[in-house]
């Protein structure tokens, strides 16, 4: 099982629609990356007032290919324009865990 995590940040005046993003957002990626091997998707909102993270989401997937594939699929593109409909932020980071 691989995760890759995904980090939006921005400041307090960023526009990030919680609702839009762990509802539709994921169900859009779901549908997007299943035949890739994910398996579920999960948002965290940290807080902290010194950072300026605002969400992290983590899509796990049966394997580390699997996240490869998805990302090198035509139908990211249509994740990647969703992204417009619930924020503003920066994706600043993505990153892949794996157990060990």
């Amino acid at each position: 099982m691989t995760k890759m995590m995904v980090v939006c940040t921005g400041d307090a005046g960023v526009r990030f629609d919680r609702d839009y993003y762990a509802n539709e957002h994921f169900r859009l990626a779901k549908a997007c990356w299943e035949e890739h091997g994910l398996q579920s998707a999960e948002a965290f909102f940290p807080y902290a007032d010194t950072d300026h993270w605002i969400s992290i989401g983590v899509y796990t997937f049966a394997s580390e290919q699997g996240v490869h594939d998805a990302l090198a699929s035509p139908k990211t593109q249509q994740v990647m324009d969703d992204v417009k409909n619930f924020t503003d932020a920066t994706v600043v980071l993505r990153s892949l865990f794996k157990a060990f």
